[in-house]
């Protein structure tokens, strides 16, 4: 179906199936129609690669990605778009649709019976509720995909694509930055959305990294480590750390300064490598 980010277009579809925007499943649906094809250019859509796409809305993504690549597989939660889908993307003959919920997919499993012989990419119109959880499990999985892109809230973009060792990054940035090459490539308005939501969207993209950072003795104790540090922002890093991990504040100290780091420096100021050793010498010193 053509014009499938027309807002008539799509509320004539949307009345004819009787279907209404929940709230609870963040659903916001592309009407400016420079966007997808963008996303799918820029995303690896293309010969030779099958996309794995989280979220169809209405399937104007969905379209787009299938016009570029040899196959999509979308996943979508909400089974009240299943019969929308039938309609905008019929004409398609190398989408298919999942329902269910992506947490619970066995992903490995999909690429190998889905994607034989392709390189894979992920794209994806993330809800804001959820977008870090399913940007972390897509990367903590080591799926054997070449990236990762999708339009998030701005805020949330912004501190995705954050420089290590500086003011706006967080604990996610840590871990995008472990796992890949993150990159914002371009803003998306809000009023490109129906219903519009009340913040403005960035399309990023996470080039996967082919090896993690070496020095990381326990991948699990790392990130547990990094989240304390960033629990409580305006404290320094052996505070937060300490109060968060329930460490003796003598201890935390001493694996930074054994990290070579000063006792006064906050969790937004360190490299991936000074937030690795610090991590390595917390763990021998509490394990001993």
């Amino acid at each position: 179906m053509d014009n499938l980010s027309n807002i008539g277009v799509i509320k004539d579809v949307l009345e004819r199936h009787n279907f209404s925007f929940s709230k609870s499943l963040g659903q916001n649906f592309l009407i400016n129609p420079s966007v997808c094809p963008r996303i799918a250019e820029m995303g690896n859509a293309g010969e030779g690669f099958g996309i794995i796409e989280i979220g169809t809305g209405i399937g104007v993504l969905t379209s787009e990605l299938a016009k570029r690549a040899e196959k999509v597989v979308a996943i979508e939660i909400d089974e009240r778009l299943l019969p929308v889908l039938e309609e905008t993307l019929g004409e398609y003959n190398n989408i298919k649709i999942i329902n269910d919920d992506v947490m619970n997919v066995d992903l490995h499993k999909l690429i190998s019976e889905e994607f034989n012989g392709l390189g894979v990419a992920v794209c994806a119109n993330l809800p804001y509720y959820i977008t870090s959880p399913i940007i972390m499990m897509l990367l903590e999985k080591r799926l054997p995909i070449k990236s990762i892109t999708v339009m998030v809230q701005k805020e949330a973009g912004v501190r995705l694509c954050a420089k290590m060792g500086t003011r706006d990054m967080g604990a996610v940035t840590v871990a995008v930055n472990y796992f890949s090459e993150p990159k914002m490539l371009f803003n998306v308005s809000r009023g490109s959305f129906m219903p519009s939501p009340n913040v403005d969207s960035c399309v990023v993209r996470f080039d996967i990294k082919e090896n993690t950072p070496e020095g990381v003795s326990d991948e699990a104790y790392f990130f547990k480590v990094v989240r304390a540090a960033f629990s409580q922002r305006r404290k320094t890093l052996v505070n937060s750390v300490s109060s968060s991990m329930g460490f003796e504040k003598i201890i935390v100290s001493s694996a930074a300064e054994k990290a070579g780091l000063p006792l006064t420096v906050r969790p937004e100021q360190l490299s991936m490598e000074q937030f690795i050793l610090f991590a390595e010498q917390l763990k021998k010193l509490t394990e001993e």
